[in-house]
C-alpha cells in the first residue's frame, strides 16, 4: 500500500530499498527557500542497522501490511516494556530497541496497536494524540495569552516539548505523537 511521505509516523513498517524498515523518528523540514522534505530515522528489521533518510514530500512510500493486535501498556521496567492483550489478558514484553521514540509517549493503560510481521513483534502504532502531565517547566505568567513565545516543558515520560507560557507544572496537555508537538490543554 503506497502512502505519501507526509503520512509517515513513528512505529510504521515500510519497504525501502526492497527491505523492511521500522520508522523510528519523523521530522518535517522546510529549509529556507528549498522544497520541504521528510527526514526519517529508519531501522532495518533484518540487520538492525539504523540510518537516516530524506524523502521528498511527494515520494510514494510502500507501507507494509502487518498483523496488528490491540494492546494496553502496563508498565516499564528498565529496558523492558510490558503490554497486555485486553481480550485474553496475555502479557508480552518489548525492548526499547523495538519501540524507538514511541517510549516517550507511553503511559499506564494507553491503548496501542502492536505490529507483527512473520509472528514477531516489530513495532507499535500510537494514537494520534496522547495526554501527558507537565512535571517541570518555568512558572507561568498570569497575563500570558496565546502568542508565538514558547518555553520548554518536561513531561511525565521524560519527553520535552515547547509549550505556551501559560502552561504550569501539574497540568495535563495534549501532545501530537507524529511530531512531538504541543496541541492544547487536556
Amino acid at each position: 500500500m503506497a502512502i505519501p511521505a507526509t503520512q509517515l509516523r513513528p512505529g510504521m513498517i515500510i519497504k525501502h530499498n526492497e527491505q523492511l524498515h521500522l520508522v523510528f523518528k519523523v521530522e518535517h523540514r522546510t529549509p529556507g527557500n528549498l522544497r520541504a522534505f521528510i527526514q526519517a530515522k529508519l531501522r532495518n528489521l533484518k540487520s538492525g542497522a539504523m540510518f537516516e533518510h530524506r524523502f521528498r514530500s511527494a515520494d510514494a512510500i510502500e507501507k507494509v501490511v502487518v498483523d496488528e493486535v490491540p494492546m494496553e501498556f502496563l508498565y516499564a521496567d528498565g529496558d523492558d516494556y510490558y503490554f497486555m492483550n485486553p481480550v485474553d489478558y496475555e502479557q508480552m514484553v518489548l525492548k526499547s530497541a523495538t519501540l524507538g521514540d514511541a517510549v516517550e509517549y507511553l503511559t499506564a493503560n494507553l491503548q496501542i496497536r502492536v505490529s507483527y510481521f512473520d509472528g514477531q513483534p516489530v513495532g507499535i502504532e500510537l494514537p494520534q494524540t496522547v495526554d501527558l502531565e507537565v512535571v517541570e517547566t518555568e512558572p507561568g505568567l498570569k497575563s500570558a495569552t496565546a502568542s508565538s513565545v514558547t518555553k520548554p516543558a518536561k513531561l511525565e515520560t521524560g519527553l520535552v516539548v515547547q509549550v505556551p507560557p501559560f502552561i504550569n507544572e501539574g497540568e495535563k496537555i495534549r501532545v501530537d505523537t507524529s511530531e512531538g508537538a504541543y496541541l492544547s490543554r487536556a
